[in-house]
């Protein structure tokens, strides 16, 4: 597949990394400021974004930039009708109008807040665990999350989505606390904590605590290369089944949509 790079940090060299290690081809990295992408285009101009990824024969994009351009880059793509996959996070309260603009576009996009298999693994075990656990009422449960300091957004969104899975399966848990408490929190809050720090690539934790003990369930990234081997594979499925007729265009998808039975 000949695959456009939107963004080309750290993360989006790791990205051209996994692509030419699965048989890909890069044929375009587009960013605004880094002096070594092949396309440098101005921040915030849909034009010269769509051309940089027409021009050299995208046949299907993933964009990986901080949140404060994500929904911009979107918009931007999305009318390209190429199979999109977005790994930026911090746009999770616009998911409702970014899937209104696709189904108005035509466009398809997939997003996850963390494309590491492992981590999605994870989800599925903390569901699980929650369940097991909520049939006893002196266990609480808490979500804390460490990364390194150039993340832009806290808490993470895969530490949002660890906190949804904790609720999916703990009923009690209604409501999602990310500020600090200055208060005895309610039963119904589920505390979710974050600290950034240094050069950690991600580090999800869930406490069980009861006054007799304590599980922890831990998810610890060595390196951004699974993120970034997810985020190809997530493309690499997204367009062979928009090809085959098994996902239609026009709409957003996640991970289970695209590695469907495994999450």
């Amino acid at each position: 597949m000949k695959i456009a790079l939107v963004g080309y940090g750290k993360m989006g060299h790791m990205l051209e990394q996994a692509s030419l290690s699965f048989g890909h081809e890069v044929v375009a990295t587009v960013d605004p400021f880094a002096n070594d992408a092949s396309c440098k285009v101005e921040a915030g101009n849909a034009s010269s974004l769509r051309d940089a990824v027409l021009k050299n024969g995208a046949e299907g994009i993933i964009e990986f930039t901080s949140p404060s351009s994500v929904m911009q880059n979107i918009e931007a793509l999305l009318p390209l009708k190429l199979p999109l996959v977005v790994g930026s996070t911090g746009w999770t309260d616009k998911e409702d109008q970014v899937a209104s603009l696709a189904a108005s576009t035509g466009g398809t996009i997939m997003r996850s807040a963390n494309f590491s298999i492992g981590v999605n693994l994870f989800y599925k075990i903390v569901e699980e665990a929650s369940r097991l656990v909520s049939n006893f009422e002196e266990y609480d449960v808490a979500v804390w999350e460490m990364h390194h300091n150039q993340k832009a957004d806290s808490p993470s969104g895969t530490a949002l989505d660890v906190a949804r899975r904790v609720m999916a399966g703990n009923s009690s848990k209604t409501k999602i606390v990310t500020d600090a408490f200055h208060e005895r929190p309610q039963k119904n809050e589920l505390h979710v904590s974050s600290t950034r720090c240094g050069s950690v690539p991600g580090t999800h934790t869930v406490f069980y605590d009861s006054p007799a003990d304590t599980i922890e369930l831990t998810h610890t990234a060595r390196s951004r290369l699974g993120f970034a081997n997810g985020a190809v594979h997530a493309l690499e499925n997204l367009k062979k089944f928009l090809d085959e007729g098994t996902l239609a265009p026009g709409k957003l998808y996640g991970m289970s949509d695209v590695f469907p039975g495994m999450f």
